[in-house]
């Protein structure tokens, strides 16, 4: 298809789709396109291409893909502003974080920043901190990238780093971002950037929230704190940063808000784009370091013989495995086994902890990343199967260095790389005892 836009008009392309300007000229978010250069437009995207020159497009549209032409450009006059902000800092480097709520802008406005510091000449890394909508890692991790020349999708540049979450969501798991926010930005500035740029996710309202954002700021410490606001949402955040930098920049007309599925679409794009050439790899347990996991107890010590003992006596059973957390225990069987709801009461009491039955087969499809002996991020797997009998690990992995350690996540996803729910709802946090 093609379509003729006159100069000072705005084409909204939404993914997916192809792009490409056969004559005139067309920018989006800084990136300038050049005359036969094809711009794809991912699922669940939207890209405005506004036109400085009257131009010309050759446009191919996928599925559910649709164009829209509207008379402005939809990049908001207060994003340049802020983009000059930035420049006016002199002592380098310069960190700015980027704070808003759910599809306010936040990714497109990380770009055009990034876009905008590259055309004047200066060394740009960017941190993505939304493991939910992970554009640079893996799904449900923390990533970040060296932007060696504009783009029109931070998808497309290639993480240096990530620190795995094994989440979609920072709610549940406060500390382990900060904590991955915190070690990637020193990574970062150890390589000397003139600018970093953060973005984060879009968890913003409620006292847990603003409370997590506040420690979030306070320990990357940015030089500006930069707010997409809607309405009003982030006015408790806003006041709560008083000792810091901020600016209010406004979220473009044009955005489009996804839903709760199509946001779950653009993470298994994700999961596609770093499952790459998998295979099945065999890991025997014996060798890894297996970093603690509350749904299958894979990452505990076992205890004294004697207790160990006394608790297989009161199961009336053998189990596959079983393992001690702090405030649980894990007790492993056969798929067709059946523990007596009696020895389980029996159990509870002697170690004071709820009992927790989960039957071989319930870790297939649980997200893992793998990492070398120093810890460093080699990618991420989908774990197959436990083979108790041999004592080691399946997981379904493009990754062929020597693993030395595994962090299991509460994310499940099944062989066609689609995203399900592990174990119980989601959004649930007490775990299911499993029963026959």
């Amino acid at each position: 298809m093609k379509r003729r836009v006159e100069s000072g008009r705005t084409l909204l392309v939404d993914g997916p789709a192809s792009v490409e300007v056969v004559s005139g000229k067309a920018e989006a978010f800084g990136f300038m396109l050049s005359s036969a250069e094809k711009i794809v437009v991912r699922e669940g995207k939207r890209l405005p291409f506004a036109v400085e020159k009257t131009a010309t497009f050759n446009i191919l549209l996928g599925e559910n893909a649709s164009i829209e032409e509207v008379e402005e450009n939809t990049i908001p006059p207060s994003w340049r502003k802020a983009w000059e902000e930035l420049l006016s800092y002199r002592t380098k480097p310069v960190t700015a974080m980027i704070l808003g709520a759910v599809d306010s802008g936040k990714t497109s406005f990380c770009t055009y920043l990034i876009n905008e510091l590259l055309h004047a000449k200066q060394k740009v890394a960017v941190l993505d901190g939304d493991m939910g909508q992970s554009d640079i890692g893996p799904p449900c991790t923390i990533a970040y990238a060296f932007a060696k020349k504009p783009v029109t999708d931070l998808f497309d540049l290639k993480a240096e780093n990530a620190y795995f979450v094994g989440v979609t969501s920072p709610s549940k798991t406060v500390d382990k971002v900060i904590e991955g926010l915190a070690s990637l930005g020193k990574e970062v500035l150890s390589d000397r950037p003139d600018f970093v740029v953060v973005n984060t996710d879009g968890w913003v309202e409620g006292e847990e929230a603003v409370s997590y954002k506040v420690k979030l700021v306070e320990h990357l410490n940015p030089n500006i704190v930069f707010c997409i606001q809607q309405r009003e949402e982030l006015a408790p955040i806003l006041n709560a940063l008083e000792n810091f930098r901020k600016m209010i920049v406004d979220s473009p007309s044009a955005i489009r808000h996804r839903s709760r599925e199509k946001r779950k679409s653009l993470r298994e794009l994700g999961y596609v784009k770093y499952l790459r050439n998998a295979k099945v790899r065999s890991l025997p347990l014996n060798w890894l370091q297996i970093e603690e996991n509350e749904l299958i107890g894979m990452g505990a010590k076992r205890g004294s013989a004697e207790n160990t003992r006394k608790i297989y006596e009161l199961l009336g059973m053998k189990p596959l495995r079983f393992t001690e957390l702090r405030d649980r225990v894990c007790v492993v069987i056969g798929k067709n086994r059946w523990i007596d709801t009696e020895n389980i009461r029996k159990v509870e009491k002697f170690t004071k902890k709820n009992v927790v039955i989960i039957r071989k087969g319930e870790e297939q499809g649980l997200l893992v990343s793998l990492h070398d002996a120093e810890r460093h991020f080699l990618g991420i797997g989908v774990l197959r199967e436990i083979d108790y009998m041999r004592n080691a690990m399946k997981v379904y992995t493009p990754v062929s260095e020597e693993v030395s350690v595994v962090a299991i996540g509460r994310v499940k996803i099944d062989k066609d790389l689609r995203e399900i729910t592990p174990f119980a709802d989601e959004d649930e946090q007490n775990f299911t005892t499993f029963k026959s």
